[in-house]
């Protein structure tokens, strides 16, 4: 995870969905945890810690990247990613590097700036998928883990909590921009029809029942 999501997603009070949808686990590294977080998200430590000690959220530092002999690795993707990103993307350059050590299947973020992480993700040939909280919620509502206007009440809880400023409608829009009308990556449609398949969803179907529950 990137720090500003974080930040989002507890500052809204919907963190659990992280733990929900992604239940083989959930990891950061130590210096947004420790730098990023204290500098920018002190409002949120103490909620972020409990579920660190719990073992929702899990930690990964220099030292334990060591004893699992791949903080060479990291450090590598750290120097390869930072050619990539601009000198403000620090956080996100580990993020990223973290995943690609782990060989994690996804990264959650908010920066979706052109040039970001998000953005960037779409185009590299890379493995990673990139998710928005809004990709989340919308993901869990098509999973039948919340219905609509759960849904739409946690988007306006994330959202004012940290005055983003978004609009759902349009998230939803680049939602089905990106996985169903003009795709940045095949695997993104293999993807999509592997979740309906085992979820068994007729996804547009569902997709318009949210749609129609925002514009309400």
């Amino acid at each position: 995870m990137d720090t500003n999501v974080i930040i989002h997603l507890y500052r809204g009070g919907h963190q659990n969905i992280l733990f929900e949808l992604f239940d083989e686990g959930v990891f950061i590294y130590e210096q947004i945890r420790s730098i990023e977080l204290e500098n920018h998200g002190k409002d949120i430590l103490n909620s972020l810690d409990n579920d660190i000690r719990s073992g929702k959220l899990e930690i990964y530092s220099d030292q334990k990247l060591k004893d699992m002999a791949v903080f060479k690795i990291f450090e590598n993707n750290v120097k390869e990613n930072r050619y990539l990103y601009g000198p403000g993307d620090l956080c996100e350059v580990y993020a990223i590097s973290l995943a690609q050590t782990l060989g994690a299947y996804s990264l959650v973020t908010n920066d979706t700036k052109q040039g970001g992480p998000y953005m960037s993700l779409l185009q590299f040939e890379d493995d990673i998928m990139p998710f928005t909280f809004a990709d989340l919620l919308i993901i869990r509502f098509l999973i039948g883990q919340a219905d609509e206007n759960q849904t739409v009440r946690a988007f306006d809880d994330i959202n004012s909590a940290s005055d983003l400023n978004w609009s759902f409608r349009s998230q939803l829009s680049k939602f089905i921009r990106r996985f169903f009308i003009d795709p940045y990556r095949k695997e993104d449609t293999v993807w999509i029809k592997s979740l309906a398949k085992k979820y068994d969803i007729k996804i547009k179907t569902k997709l318009q029942i949210l749609r129609d529950a925002i514009d309400m």
